[in-house]
């Protein structure tokens, strides 16, 4: 009896009708053919570069079919999806292989494996442990197929790599294929002639073409004289766009690093599975394991367009799409919290002042990690060569007494690129102060100006250094930036941060950007070289609160440094613990009297502030005492105490004395029961002044 067979899925539609579109790349498809083929194939890796549009991606989607009707294992990885780390790679791969038991994806590899890479430019970090670590370990019979936008490493062609390594720039494709494939696009000869002169054969301004006469139904567009054809292109398309609905989905794609339907829905409700699929069907957005993303290209159209057009509306659809990131960053962790972060980091890729330090066409292009035992001589030669020696001496020291605190960037080779140090600046002892005077001026300036409270911790990026551009923009310092500002928003109980530089007036504008103060009375020097910090205290403003200053920032286009200098947030008060104590009594004292209570220093506890906003009445003062009675309800024991503080503040007697008797109790008693419930009242606000509302 014959097997029944699988039914038809829409995947199987979906890639015939990308074999059916696919023309031309004999030389390319030949070339892997025969690797398939041979039983000891001519090479092991096959590198294809060539710039945006030209089919890359295209080419690896063909491969993997041919790779599969040989019946070879295909493992397909898009590095836009990855983190640019070992670990970052290998979990990718376990997640290609379909890995559930926890196994080494590098011991679960099928014996003869096709492995496609594309975007190989966002692995750049990974180039050297590729090459050196990762694929030495992979069967002898393997294939691999690195798909990018630049050439490989010259390493690859060198040494002994070099006879294992195929290099191919794809180009343009010849008229005779160009006008195949608008052929196989339903369009007649005359017009395939018109198209295949101003797009010169190139595949993503062929297939946008196609869009733009299939659109219009008879009319060529006349470009040839376009400097950007796929520019000219897109606007074209746009004036045929199905409905709005459609053209809200295409926009939040363009504003995004990637596009869900999860993210969607937030725009678009009830619409978004039909608009994603729409989206996914277009032929300048591609489809990742992350969700979609359009052509560079074509980004940049899209977004500056509706920019340009609404602004009112473009502020709107930023707003929408940011709700779902910013609750990705406080929900997640890990991997998936730094992805998040690198989503609204790329939401600032127009402001000016973010533009001058931040290189957002590189981010990715290195990886951070904690440094190892193996780093520490290049951190100590970064920072001599930088620095000087007697900077050194101070890095040394803290590898010793604080390891876990250094941070390396590496790039393509496996030399760290730079270093920073996060030190736990609470964890110090007075030994450490007095040997850096560094860390004790940054301990000095936080216990003078507001000391930290109980298990409230302060963290220190005493060293920033990049091996080749010191404390410039680069990225491996923008890597290193985003991961402590991870540090920042997760620290439980942090107080102050302070970042040390040697030329706080390079950095004035980023350090205003992130509402960082220059703290000069912290300066210090060291081998004749002055460091001034810059410092926040996070308990004035919390991760909270800096998010939704950063939501201002965003999409500001005329930011500059006389708005930071200008804009100032009303300042909280950190309030010392005998401090917060007498105010919650005075505070009680005067919870009847809302004109008083307006005065009280409370007002501007972050307890207060959190609940009510930057302008709290004082009625959220009342509110939280309140709150705080209520917490000794429940309990016999308790209620006593609750009944002392309620008939002596809340609903006040005319007297102590009035109070007591209205209680029934002797004074001695009545006073004790006051005493204890203020304490048991003061500790539940401080805790929660010191944690936040769920602390």
């Amino acid at each position: 009896m014959a097997e029944p067979s699988t039914p038809p899925r829409l995947a199987d539609r979906l890639a015939a009708a990308r074999q059916r579109l696919f023309v031309g790349r004999v030389p390319e498809l030949e070339l892997f053919r025969a690797a398939l083929a041979a039983p000891d194939p001519p090479f092991a890796v096959l590198h294809l570069y060539g710039p945006g549009g030209i089919g890359k991606t295209t080419l690896l989607r063909e491969y993997a079919r041919l790779a599969g009707e040989a019946g070879r294992a295909v493992i397909w990885l898009d590095a836009r999806s990855l983190d640019a780390t070992p670990p970052g790679f290998l979990l990718g791969l376990g997640l290609a292989l379909g890995l559930t038991d926890g196994r080494p994806p590098l011991e679960a590899l099928p014996a003869r494996p096709v492995l496609l890479v594309d975007t190989f430019e966002a692995l750049a970090p990974l180039d050297a442990w590729l090459r050196e670590v990762c694929l030495p370990q992979w069967p002898a019979q393997t294939l691999v197929v690195i798909a990018g936008r630049a050439a490989p490493a010259a390493a690859w062609s060198g040494g002994e790599w070099g006879p294992l390594t195929r290099t191919v720039a794809l180009r343009n494709l010849r008229p005779e294929e160009s006008q195949a494939y608008l052929a196989t696009r339903g369009l007649a000869a005359a017009d395939q002639a018109a198209i295949v002169g101003f797009t010169h054969g190139h595949p993503l301004a062929l297939s946008l073409a196609a869009d733009v006469l299939r659109q219009d139904g008879h009319t060529v567009p006349d470009l040839a004289h376009e400097p950007d054809i796929v520019k000219a292109l897109l606007e074209r398309f746009l004036q045929q766009i199905p409905s709005p609905q459609h053209r809200r989905a295409l926009d939040a794609c363009a504003h995004v690093r990637v596009t869900t339907e999860t993210l969607l829905a937030e725009v678009l409700g009830p619409a978004a599975p039909d608009m994603f699929a729409w989206l996914r069907g277009l032929s300048f957005v591609e489809a990742g394991p992350e969700g979609l993303f359009p052509h560079d290209l074509a980004r940049d159209v899209l977004d500056a367009d509706l920019r340009w057009r609404n602004p009112d509306d473009y502020l709107a659809l930023h707003r929408q799409v940011r709700v779902p990131i910013v609750r990705r960053l406080e929900a997640s962790q890990g991997l998936e919290q730094l992805r998040a972060f690198s989503d609204l980091v790329y939401l600032h890729r127009s402001n000016p002042i973010m533009k001058a330090y931040f290189l957002f066409k590189e981010l990715g292009s290195v990886y951070v990690e904690p440094a190892r035992p193996a780093d520490h001589a290049a951190v100590l030669a970064m920072t001599a060569a930088h620095e000087g020696p007697a900077s050194a001496a101070q890095a040394r020291y803290w590898l010793e007494r604080q390891p876990e605190a250094f941070l390396v960037a590496r790039g393509a080779g496996a030399e760290p690129l730079a270093f920073s140090a996060f030190l736990a600046l609470d964890q110090t002892t007075p030994e450490d102060r007095a040997a850096d005077p560094g860390v004790l001026a940054g301990w000095e300036y936080a216990r003078r100006t507001a000391p930290p409270r109980a298990n409230e911790v302060m963290r220190y990026a005493r060293f920033l250094i990049d091996r080749d551009h010191y404390q410039i923009a680069s990225p491996a310092l923008n890597a290193l930036q985003m991961v402590q500002a991870t540090l920042w928003l997760t620290t439980p109980r942090l107080a102050w941060c302070f970042l040390a530089v040697h030329d706080p007036e390079y950095w004035h504008g980023l350090m205003g950007y992130i509402h960082y103060q220059p703290a000069p009375e912290a300066a210090f020097e060291i081998g004749g070289r002055r460091y001034t910090p810059f410092a926040h205290d996070w308990r004035v403003q919390n991760g909270v609160a800096w998010l939704e200053m950063m939501e201002g920032r965003e999409l500001a286009t005329d930011t500059t440094l006389e708005d930071l200098e200008a804009e100032r947030l009303r300042q909280l008060i950190v309030l010392s613990e005998p401090e917060f104590a007498e105010a919650v009594r005075q505070a009680l004292r005067e919870f009847v009297r809302p004109e008083a209570l307006a005065a009280s220093p409370l007002m501007r506890s972050r307890l207060v502030v959190e609940q009510g906003g930057p302008d709290p009445a004082p009625a959220v003062l009342q509110d939280l005492l309140r709150a705080a009675l209520a917490s000794l309800q429940g309990t016999p024991r308790d209620e006593k105490l609750y009944r002392a503080l309620n008939r002596t503040y809340l609903e006040p007697a005319a007297s102590q004395d009035k109070a007591a008797e209205a209680l029934g109790l002797p004074f001695n008693t009545y006073r004790y029961h006051l005493a204890q419930g203020l304490e048991r009242v003061t500790d539940w606000l401080w805790q929660r002044e010191l944690g936040g509302l769920d602390g």
